[in-house]
């Protein structure tokens, strides 16, 4: 029953943003700014697809490269979940946090205004910790050595953004930002 959770958390993250982004662009408002700085942005799409289909085919029994659990413990399970549960809670914390101001990718021609309150007061980067956060859930449900490349691989291309994002919002909001992050840490 656990690993149903894996599957399940994709729809639902997917459900917010894509929610999100709709109910903005009905605003005039254009989130989607994803590969709009660095077309490498998308060779990301295609890994993410396949993702997918890996925790699918964990989940249903569906034809898959290797099947090999690296471990199987009843705990590593229900903490899978928690942790799966945790990262939609804090998505959907970040997703109200941002108001008006939620983009996909760096919306250079149109910022809004630095969201500083609710989660953003304790990390700076809650999204990123939530989809880290789902997807070492879904590691531990399914606990595969290619869900594992995939953990690492998130994890730094995460940073990767992070990084880029940092460096945007400097340049755009200066003191403001650099305030912002003397008083607030990165991820946790």
């Amino acid at each position: 029953m656990q690993k149903y959770f894996g599957p399940l958390t994709i729809v639902l993250l997917l459900g917010l943003i894509g929610t999100r982004v709709l109910l903005m662009r009905s605003k005039g408002i254009q989130a989607m700014n994803f590969g709009k700085i660095d077309k490498k942005d998308f060779l990301i799409p295609p890994f993410a697809f396949f993702y997918f289909y890996l925790v699918f085919a964990a989940a249903f029994n569906l034809p898959t490269i290797s099947s090999q659990e690296l471990f199987h413990s009843p705990i590593a399970l229900w903490l899978g979940v928690l942790l799966c549960l945790a990262g939609l809670f804090l998505l959907l914390l970040s997703l109200i946090s941002f108001g008006k101001s939620f983009r996909v990718g760096i919306d250079q021609a149109h910022p809004d205004q630095l969201v500083t309150t609710g989660i953003f007061a304790f990390s700076r980067n809650p999204i990123y910790v939530a989809f880290a956060s789902v997807l070492l859930g879904q590691f531990l449900l399914f606990s595969n050595w290619i869900l594992l490349v995939y953990l690492f691989a998130a994890i730094w291309l995460f940073h990767r953004q992070v990084l880029r994002e940092e460096q945007y919002l400097r340049s755009h909001y200066g003191q403001q930002y650099s305030e912002y992050s003397n008083r607030v840490r990165r991820y946790l």
